[in-house]
C-alpha cells in the first residue's frame, strides 16, 4: 500500500467520527511509541517481562504508529509521500559520508 492510499484509508475510517484534537493525537502517538518501546525493551533491553505479560506483536505496534501518523498528516494537510521523499533526500545529502558502508 502506498502512503497516499494509507492516508485515504485512515481518513475513510476516521472521517465519520471526526478527527481528534492535534494534541490528543500527539498524546496517542506518544502512547503507541511507548508500547513499541516497552516491547523492544522486553526483548532486547534489560527489562524482562513479568511471567503474566504477553508478548506484543511488533508489527501491530508499528502499524498503530503509522495509523496515528497518517491521521495527524491528514488533519494537517501533509502529504506523507512528499515528506518522506524530502527526508530521504536530506539524509542522502547530509549523511552520505557519515558512516562506513558494509559493502
Amino acid at each position: 500500500m502506498e502512503m497516499k492510499e494509507m492516508q485515504r484509508e485512515v481518513d475513510r475510517w476516521i472521517a465519520p467520527f471526526g478527527y481528534w484534537h492535534p494534541l490528543a493525537n500527539l498524546a496517542r502517538l506518544t502512547e503507541e511509541v511507548g508500547e513499541l518501546s516497552r516491547e523492544v525493551n522486553h526483548r532486547w533491553g534489560p527489562k524482562t517481562k513479568k511471567p503474566s505479560e504477553e508478548t506484543a506483536d511488533l508489527a501491530l505496534e508499528m502499524g498503530d504508529i503509522l495509523f496515528v501518523v497518517a491521521a495527524m498528516a491528514n488533519q494537517m494537510n501533509i502529504d506523507l509521500e512528499d515528506a518522506f521523499r524530502k527526508v530521504i533526500a536530506k539524509y542522502e545529502e547530509r549523511d552520505k559520508d557519515r558512516w562506513q558502508r558494509k559493502d
